[in-house]
């Protein structure tokens, strides 16, 4: 006769063989999202993203996430290294004029040599050079999940670097679409044929995002027997602004029976977006946040809901000052390519079944580093202190999102000038204050993001103790990553609103 095991110990038997199993991990990371965007942080928003207000409802919504950089590249760097892009040279966005290739320069670099001004002869300073490939050296998030049993995949926008340096040179056994460019230019952009070396045409008129999200719930079937690390990583906000015809004049209608019509303010030398209303940019919001649906789908269909860490971030903040203009990050000020909240604030959206409650709220100040050592704890695995150096695990956060870290400090450094109109600087937010240290002679800026996030009234004649001390802390800080600094234009002439 058959031993039956009782209902209790079987219960246990289950439970131990599903905590022995490591956790599936997928990645989503937007471009160019701003953080006001999508509901779950912005109820009010103008475009429509259930699919991420259904991902917040059911794990942890960290209110204080950030982009390691106001730009692309240096974040998605910092993503797969742990470490700050001052330590890792990756400051800029891969592309600009003033970049180098293989070994790291020297602290004592010769500016002559070594920063290319481009378009920048006239302005105060020549920019910082900057490394603009993922180096080699680093063991990547993806080959240290990978040296663990972890099948890895890539899909979508990569941006570190020449060939050579795609995802299948960094840890990833399928690369969908990663490879150099820094948006959809090839083809016809967001529909297919694509013109990407990477992705094969799909059928004319095929959406970009749409198709990615398809790869990425073929890779999850082929591999739901776990464990999998993958990595979606859209083209999408990105610009050229294109939309799917049926979600534009969706987007088309709304702004009309709502009466919008473009807001702007000042951001010198800038203007700044300050209300929602672009129809391109909304179809394109929902078209990214209906594939993030289709991967959240085939989690469940497949089985691997239950033991699979979902992540969902950006790169940088939204582009209201330039490129179309398409969104506004208000209250937040600018947006990407700046040091201010606009620029680096993002959504940050964890869940981890039968670890994260549903529907919670974080304040744990989180950012592009932490995910690395996250990740590696999460699934039980050693630590890599001398690769993620700079990141701190957020687990604890995840198991009790009402516990704080108020003595998290975060950092930026970015000597460069912004496309987008944002100028060569460097901050750091330690609780609820805020430096940022301006390169070229602008005087420094302190706020207290806890009464001011919108960033509007500088503090730093109320409270010079607290300049003093985040002026120290930031100068460590570059000392400590041997941050590479801009140099002096003794041709400078272009005055500050002519940039």
């Amino acid at each position: 006769m058959r031993r039956l095991i009782p209902l209790p110990w079987l219960a246990c038997l289950l439970a131990s063989a599903h905590a022995a199993t490591p956790p599936n991990v997928v990645l989503i990371v937007a471009d160019d999202l701003g953080v006001m965007d999508v509901s779950p942080y912005n109820p009010d928003t103008f475009y429509d993203t259930p699919a991420l207000q259904s991902l917040a409802d059911s794990g942890v919504r960290f209110t204080a996430g950030y982009a390691a950089c106001p730009v692309c590249s240096p974040t998605r760097s910092a993503l797969l290294t742990g470490q700050w892009p001052a330590r890792t040279r990756n400051t800029d966005y891969f592309g600009a004029p003033n970049q180098f290739f293989g070994e790291a320069l020297p602290e004592n670099h010769d500016p002559l040599k070594h920063s290319k001004p481009g378009r920048m002869e006239n302005r105060p300073l020549w920019p910082a050079p900057y490394l603009g490939e993922l180096a080699k050296s680093h063991t990547t998030l993806a080959e240290a999940l990978k040296a663990r049993g972890y099948a890895t995949f890539f899909a979508g926008k990569w941006h570190l670097g020449p060939e050579g340096s795609w995802p299948e040179d960094h840890g990833f056994d399928y690369n969908l679409g990663g490879h150099s460019g820094g948006g959809p230019y090839g083809g016809e952009k967001y529909f297919s044929p694509y013109g990407n070396p990477r992705l094969a045409d799909g059928p004319p008129g095929e959406h970009l995002p749409d198709r990615l999200a398809s790869e990425t719930g073929r890779f999850i079937a082929k591999h739901k027997g776990g464990p999998f690390f993958a990595c979606l990583w859209f083209y999408s906000v990105h610009t050229p602004l294109m939309g799917r015809p049926d979600l534009v004049a969706k987007y088309e209608k709304r702004r009309s029976e709502r009466g919008l019509k473009d807001e702007f303010a000042g951001e010198p030398p800038r203007k700044n977006r300050i209300n929602q209303s672009h129809a391109v940019y909304g179809a394109m919001v929902e078209a990214m946040d209906q594939a993030v649906g289709k991967v959240l789908a085939a989690l469940e269909t497949h089985g691997v809901a239950g033991n699979t860490i979902v992540i969902f971030t950006s790169d940088n903040g939204g582009v209201s000052t330039s490129e179309g203009w398409p969104t506004a990050n208000l209250p937040y000020r600018a947006g990407k390519g700046w040091l201010y909240e606009g620029g680096i604030r993002e959504p940050f959206i964890v869940r981890w079944p039968g670890v994260t409650p549903k529907a919670a709220t974080s304040n744990w100040p989180v950012t592009s580093t932490d995910i690395y050592p996250t990740l590696l704890e999460a699934a039980a695995q050693p630590m890599l202190p001398d690769q993620h150096k700079d990141g701190q695990s957020f687990v604890a956060a995840l198991k009790e999102p009402a516990k704080t870290n108020p003595e998290r400090v975060l950092f930026w450094h970015y000597p460069h000038w912004g496309n987008q109109g944002g100028s060569p600087g460097a901050a750091v937010r330690r609780g609820d204050w805020k430096l940022i240290q301006w390169f070229w002679g602008k005087p420094p800026e302190l706020f207290h993001l806890g009464r001011d996030p919108g960033e509007r009234e500088n503090l730093a004649e109320k409270h010079p103790e607290v300049l003093a001390d985040l002026q120290k802390i930031l100068k460590q800080y570059q000392a400590d990553t041997k941050a590479l600094m801009p140099h002096p234009n003794p041709d400078a002439k272009m005055p500050f609103d002519k940039w």
